[in-house]
């Protein structure tokens, strides 16, 4: 009898730290839907590379901060497990789409602190509100959050607070879908080496070294570091682990 493939849906994975989760997953035999906001192609080389390991792939459009396109997204996720997989489920969903905007608490705007909510708190608890019919008995949820809900980084007030609303909802969501079997982790990153928020953490020398001083392990994460804790946190191995908060900062400011 053959084995059926698991298939995780990992939002924002044309870039960044979705896209080495996406890769990372495939090259453990996982097959993929992806999803992108902007940038197409992008998205389309990762469906490519994850072929290339021999997985099925597919990538959506989604505008993770647009809850009103949320049910023809489920729609279409809907339409290409039946057409991809001959499935009417997907087992894992990772919430990785984000967006990185900072400013000082007494200068935060307020359209600026809207679309950090509608992308990284109300997109998420939506988006995958509709998306459970599709998920799975026994599947796997992972928020991404933070290293910044636990030490503070100037700027980022309305960002970490999201992200503290993304701890909360996960600890909820494990609970009230348990009975299902469900898992529901939170996966929170420090300083990464990604274009997040403009790649200044990948891009800038001083910055790069301040916060490397700041790290136990002495160095900014880069995003391998990021997908084989999310990988680890998908695997059967870790199926008894719900409700928790992983922190993956290299030991950032203990």
């Amino acid at each position: 009898m053959t084995t059926q493939s698991r298939i995780a849906l990992i939002t924002g994975a044309n870039r960044g730290l979705g896209k080495a989760a996406a890769l990372r997953l495939a090259a453990d035999g996982t097959d993929l839907i992806i999803t992108y906001r902007s940038h197409a192609e992008e998205a389309e080389a990762v469906v490519a590379e994850a072929t290339a390991l021999g997985r099925t792939a597919v990538a959506l459009r989604l505008d993770a901060g647009e809850v009103g396109t949320f049910d023809a997204f489920a729609g279409e996720v809907g339409r290409v497990l039946k057409e991809s997989w001959d499935r009417d489920t997907f087992d894992h969903l990772v919430n990785n789409a984000g967006v990185g905007i900072g400013a000082p608490f007494a200068e935060m705007a307020v359209e600026d602190f809207d679309a950090l909510m509608n992308v990284h708190f109300r997109g998420v608890y939506f988006l995958t509100q509709k998306l459970l019919p599709l998920i799975a008995d026994g599947g796997r949820i992972i928020n991404l959050s933070t290293g910044l809900t636990r030490f503070v980084g100037v700027g980022y007030s309305a960002y970490a607070a999201m992200k503290g609303a993304i701890e909360v909802l996960t600890r909820y969501q494990a609970k009230e879908l348990g009975a299902r079997g469900i898992r529901v982790n939170t996966v929170a990153p420090g300083p990464i080496a990604t274009d997040f928020a403009g790649g200044v953490m990948r891009d800038n020398e001083q910055v790069r070294a301040v916060m490397a001083d700041q790290a136990a392990l002495g160095r900014v994460g880069e995003p391998d570091d990021i997908s084989g804790v999310i990988s680890v946190m998908l695997a059967e191995q870790t199926g008894w682990i719900t409700a928790q908060r992983v922190e993956a900062s290299g030991g950032t400011l203990l």
